[in-house]
C-alpha cells in the first residue's frame, strides 16, 4: 500500500497544481480597469445621493474602477481611497496623475533624452499610449508631449 500512495503521490502534485492554475488563473488574469472624470465628481460614503459626502475630484482625475452597482462606482482615488460616485462622470479617456514632486518629461523613452517639458505632483496627463518598457507616452492639456516614467504617475 505505501508503494501505491508514493506512486501515486507526483499525480495528486499535478492535479494539485492544475486545480490552483484554475482557480487562481481567472484572479490574476483580471487586469486593473482605470477611468478618468469627465467633470468634476462628488464621492459618497455609499452608492447613494442620500450617503455622505466626502469630498470632491477635480474633471481629468483617473481613478480605478472596483465595483460597479447600478448607476453607481466604487473607486479607488489617487489618496487611496475607496468611495461610490456615479457612473455617468467616467470616461474611457485615459489620464495619468503626477505623483512626483517634478517629473520631467522627455521627447523619447530614454532617461538620456531630451525635456520636453516638466509636470508637477498633481498635474493630470493624458494617456496617448500604453506603457511599455517602464515608460508612458503622455500630453499635456497645453499640447506638449513626450514620456514618463512609469514610477513618477498613479493611474497605469
Amino acid at each position: 500500500m505505501t508503494h501505491l500512495r508514493r506512486s501515486m503521490l507526483p499525480r495528486l502534485i499535478t492535479m494539485l497544481a492544475l486545480l490552483a492554475g484554475v482557480v487562481a488563473g481567472p484572479v490574476l488574469a483580471q487586469a486593473i480597469e482605470f477611468r478618468s472624470l469627465t467633470e468634476q465628481a462628488i464621492l459618497y460614503d455609499t452608492p447613494s445621493e442620500q450617503g455622505k459626502r466626502l469630498f470632491i475630484l477635480r474633471s481629468g482625475t483617473p481613478v480605478e474602477v472596483v465595483v460597479r452597482l447600478d448607476k453607481w462606482v466604487k473607486v479607488r482615488e489617487p489618496g487611496g481611497s475607496l468611495n461610490w460616485l456615479e457612473s455617468r462622470v467616467l470616461s474611457n479617456r485615459r489620464t495619468v496623475l503626477v505623483t512626483a514632486e517634478r517629473a520631467v518629461i522627455r521627447r523619447e523613452a530614454r532617461d538620456d533624452a531630451a525635456p520636453s517639458f516638466e509636470a508637477v505632483r498633481n498635474v493630470v496627463l493624458h494617456l496617448v499610449e500604453a506603457p511599455s518598457l517602464g515608460w508612458a507616452k503622455v500630453r499635456h492639456r497645453d499640447g506638449d508631449e513626450g514620456y514618463i516614467r512609469i514610477n513618477e504617475v498613479w493611474g497605469l
